[in-house]
């Protein structure tokens, strides 16, 4: 459970000024749970203040590097979130609850106007990240409470006295040094360092020790020597010293106010002077731990997280580290209701011909789920064995040794396009039977590709996860699953076991999904085009690209020259050498010995990322700056060309691989090397693509030429499709600059009057359009204040309001129906569209803009590859795919074959989808991939 309580309760008459008086009674401590746990061990309380760690997660970690497809930073969630988990593991509480402070007044702020007066404003970044951290919350089932007219640390302080009455033990997390006030026997403080991950423990000797006074009195100490943080000021010229010796003196805050006229010397008048301030410092400073709170102590029992709310949320955040860490401290809920039971089929062994063609013969064509067994040894992966079961059986057929007649027989099964099969993970198993000689026909589905059909956003579609999500199966090395769940036994030691089970858990996942697949109008798109994509990718992955080891080699050299030579001169300027990744060392030079302008604050300092650097030099333009940013790229191409040095294969060539369900809107990855991420836009970067070229066949024949051909703008011209606005349609249609066409309408020019910056703010906000692009991140990306970043986004609608009212139309219509679709229609649920949580919600509506758009362009370019491998099987030809590159695709073309593969490529791609405007394709060649480039 979770609870965000707004609760009016009236302010508190004021506190007389006493030494430490005794708090009044605790409400609710009569309905607590019992002393002891089980295992004769008090209940541990975990009472976190949620606004401060928050914003000690957010300084913590970089927003930069923190944030959603969407664009929700999400750095202090994560942080918190993690912390949270650390010290669940650490601490092992049994009850743990979340304090948070509302957004209204409070009443100590209405009796002190300058009540934490002169923070600093709240980041942009931060906004929002409160709320899903309270989603992450009610998904772990920790209940977070909030009061009307009070902080939460009197909420922790009034859990706290609970708590310690009833004997418990309490841990308090807060970075509020008030806290301390709260410690005693029973209740110790986690006082964060640094971050959220140092976080050691007050107990009232460190206390003691730091300040001089033991917990009682510290807030008569900090009424005296004043709270920066909450910008309470102190006694001139008392410091923690003076104020504790004063304290032990006189026994506390109350006999020193009984005694002021013994006080002598400067502090003496300095302490009459300022003695309403001191009253009124201890007023404000004392934590209350009487409050009527909501949620009773029991109902803060360490509960397991509820799984499926988890799986969406951190889908949604897309926190799948996190997400392990914390099903791996939880471990499995116990199931509350009995389910199937459900073990792996016995399975019969099939090792020659006539076992074989009796068993294929027995399953009628029947679905047939088939999962390989693998032993890997010196990094390579061998399939061994395959397993197949189907609803009335299951098998196991050993590859070695297996006889030239059997395993005829089984070559001809998996080469029957009749023969259904169902295969998780069917990429990778086509090029494990590749490996070994034997095809692989007649899919008819592919488990973590329908699972990513249903739920495109998840982050995670291992056999093991869906199993375990969808189906309550828990896939483990035993029957014997304390968790009380269904459980699959891998059966020892054995290969086939492992392999078995996991073709019988694809096949129920299958059955599983046959519905919502058609529910969902997604089976169009797995047996039409997603299918038969993974078996066109896996060709593609296991032919790879020729590279020049030379070509990698002189880069690797150039690269080193020019970071050695871009050094030299930074040390130069600077006359002195320092470590120029280090973000501490570039800091005390750039912003203490030249002086230069201060960039975002951040927790270690002053932010030296990129986009600060550019910023900076675009102000100063010290040269300095340059060499380092010079440093950097080179930096950063050398590491680029090393990984693609190592991955190259014995055949000369980089065999990347693709992911066909990472991006919620369809389009591909590629990984192990990311080739999708080789830098075109700088000379320096351009020179990779150099390396890649033309190669030979695996039985050595000879290639032409690569050819590129790719879509020029292919998202705006699906805006222009969708939105029917006349004006893109008909800058489309004939043939205009589309930037310099916006831009002339936007600003009033004719389009050859409109300038290179001009045209470069259009573009930006064309396809930040796409991207659900907020006027606060077009001002970003522009570098121009957020007002000219709205203005511009106004005339730019004023002038194509068909668009405009397409974008709105989008979030509304997916608002009803609970998803978006693409021309093709495949589906983007977001439910999330309807939430009451606005950063959710804004979180979904820039999802919906955004998918659409680039889910039709990731159809287009998968419906063009499927042709253009279609056409080249048909007509025999030598030439082949070897890349696909967002909107490019990288062929590699065999002697005299350039131009006929040019016109199949141009009709293929250009034909790919039926729309109002031309799809303009390009296309090059040459002897390197950037010789190809047009």
């Amino acid at each position: 459970m979770s609870e965000t309580t707004k609760t009016a309760v009236t302010p508190p008459s004021e506190p007389s000024v006493e030494a430490s008086p005794e708090p009044a009674r605790a409400v609710g401590t009569t309905a607590v749970e019992p002393t002891r746990r089980a295992d004769g061990t008090r209940h541990r309380l975990l009472v976190i203040d949620g606004h401060s760690m928050a914003f000690r997660a957010f300084y913590a970690l970089p927003a930069e590097n923190f944030s959603t497809d969407t664009g929700q930073h999400t750095n202090a969630v994560y942080g918190f979130t993690a912390m949270l988990i650390n010290l669940i593991k650490d601490q092992k509480p049994s009850h743990v609850a979340v304090a948070f402070d509302l957004d209204t007044p409070t009443f100590r702020s209405e009796e002190y106007t300058e009540y934490k007066g002169g923070r600093n404003k709240t980041p942009e970044e931060f906004h929002g990240q409160v709320d899903l951290i309270i989603k992450v919350m009610e998904a772990m089932r920790i209940p977070t409470i909030s009061l009307d007219g009070y902080e939460a640390d009197d909420i922790l302080a009034t859990l706290a006295h609970q708590a310690a009455a009833a004997d418990w033990d309490v841990q308090v997390v807060s970075g509020d040094r008030d806290a301390f006030q709260l410690v005693n026997d029973r209740v110790t403080v986690l006082y964060p360092k640094q971050g959220v991950t140092n976080i050691p423990q007050m107990d009232a000797r460190a206390i003691e020790e730091k300040y001089f006074v033991p917990p009682h009195q510290y807030s008569d100490l900090a009424a005296l020597v004043g709270e920066s943080a909450d910008n309470l000021p102190g006694v001139p010229g008392v410091g923690p010293k003076t104020a504790a010796k004063w304290i032990k003196l006189y026994g506390g805050l109350e006999g020193i106010l009984e005694n002021l006229d013994k006080i002598g010397g400067k502090v003496g008048d300095s302490l009459r002077a300022n003695i309403e301030d001191v009253k009124r410092n201890r007023r404000l400073n004392r934590l209350l731990t009487d409050l009527e709170l909501p949620v009773e102590l029991s109902a803060m029992l360490s509960q397991h997280p509820d799984r499926a709310a988890v799986e969406d949320l951190f889908d949604s955040l897309q926190f799948n580290t996190l997400r392990k860490r914390l099903f791996d401290l939880f471990g499995e809920e116990e199931s509350q209701e009995e389910g199937d039971e459900l073990s792996a089929p016995a399975h019969v062994l099939l090792d020659d011909a006539a076992s074989l063609a009796a068993w294929f013969r027995a399953t009628n064509q029947a679905p047939a789920s088939i999962s390989p067994a693998t032993e890997t040894t010196a990094g390579t992966t061998d399939v061994v064995g395959l397993a197949v079961v189907t609803s009335l059986q299951a098998a196991y057929v050993p590859l070695e040794p297996l006889d030239a007649a059997a395993e005829k027989v089984l070559a001809e099964w998996l080469a029957d396009a009749d023969a259904p099969k169902i295969v998780h993970d069917f990429k990778t198993v086509f090029k494990l039977l590749a490996e070994r000689g034997l095809p692989l026909v007649g899919e008819v589905d592919d488990t973590a590709i329908s699972g990513y059909l249903i739920q495109p956003d998840r982050r995670s579609y291992d056999l093991a996860d869906l199993a375990q999500y969808h189906l309550r199966l828990s896939i483990t090395a035993s029957a014997n699953d304390s968790s009380g769940q269904q459980a699959l036994d891998l059966g020892g030691n054995d290969v086939a076991s492992p392999a078995v089970v996991a073709a019988f858990a694809a096949l129920r996942l299958s059955e599983h999904f046959a519905g919502q697949l058609v529910d969902r109008g997604a089976n169009q798109l797995l047996g039409g085009l997603e299918l038969p994509l993974a078996e066109v990718l896996a060709r593609m992955e296991r032919t790879g690209v020729a590279v020049s080891i030379d070509g990698l080699e002189r880069l690797l050299d150039d690269f080193a020259k020019t970071i050695g030579a871009t050094s030299a001169e930074a040390f130069r300027i600077i006359g002195k050498e320092i470590n120029l990744g280090s973000p501490k060392q570039l800091q005390t030079v750039l912003f203490d010995e030249l002086e230069l302008p201060r960039t975002k604050k951040i927790k270690t300092g002053y932010s030296t990322d990129a986009d600060a650097l550019t910023d900076l030099i675009a102000k100063t333009g010290h040269p300095f700056l340059t060499q380092l940013l010079a440093y950097r790229d080179a930096t950063k191409l050398r590491q680029t060309v090393e990984g693609l040095r190592k991955a190259v294969g014995d055949d000369g060539r980089v065999h990347t691989t693709y992911l066909q369900t990472v991006a919620a809107t369809g389009r591909l990855s590629s990984t192990n090397p990311n080739l999708q991420n080789i830098p075109v836009r700088s000379e320096e970067g351009r020179r990779i693509r150099e390396v890649f070229v033309v190669g030979q066949g695996r039985d050595g024949e000879k290639y032409e030429s690569l050819m590129t051909a790719d879509y020029s703008q292919i998202e705006m011209r699906i805006m222009a499709h969708l939105s029917c606005d006349e004006g893109l349609i008909s800058a489309f249609q004939e043939g205009e600059d589309l930037h310099r066409f916006v831009g002339s309408h936007i600003f009033g020019v004719a389009p050859e009057e409109v300038t290179n910056a001009m045209r470069s703010k259009v573009k930006a906000m064309s396809y930040g359009l796409v991207y659900g692009l907020s006027s606060f991140g077009l001002s970003k990306q522009l570098n121009i204040s957020v007002d000219e970043a709205r203005t511009l986004m106004r005339d730019y609608f004023e002038r194509f309001g068909a668009v405009r009212d397409y974008l709105r139309g989008i979030v509304e219509e997916a608002r009803k129906v609970g998803y978006t679709s693409t021309i093709e229609g495949r589906r983007r649920y977001l439910p999330d569209l309807s939430s009451d949580n606005r950063q959710l919600r804004e979180m979904a509506e820039r999802a919906a803009l955004n998918a659409p758009i680039q889910g039709s362009a990731a159809d287009i370019i998968k419906k063009a590859m499927l042709g253009v491998e279609d056409a080249l099987t048909q007509r025999g030809l030598g030439s082949r795919m070897l890349l696909q590159v967002h909107d490019e695709l990288v062929l590699e073309i065999a002697p005299g074959e350039a131009e006929e593969v040019e016109a199949l490529v141009r009709a293929q791609m250009g034909g790919a989808a039926d729309l109002t405007v031309p799809l303009d394709v390009s296309v090059g060649t040459g002897a390197s991939w950037h010789e190809a480039a047009h």
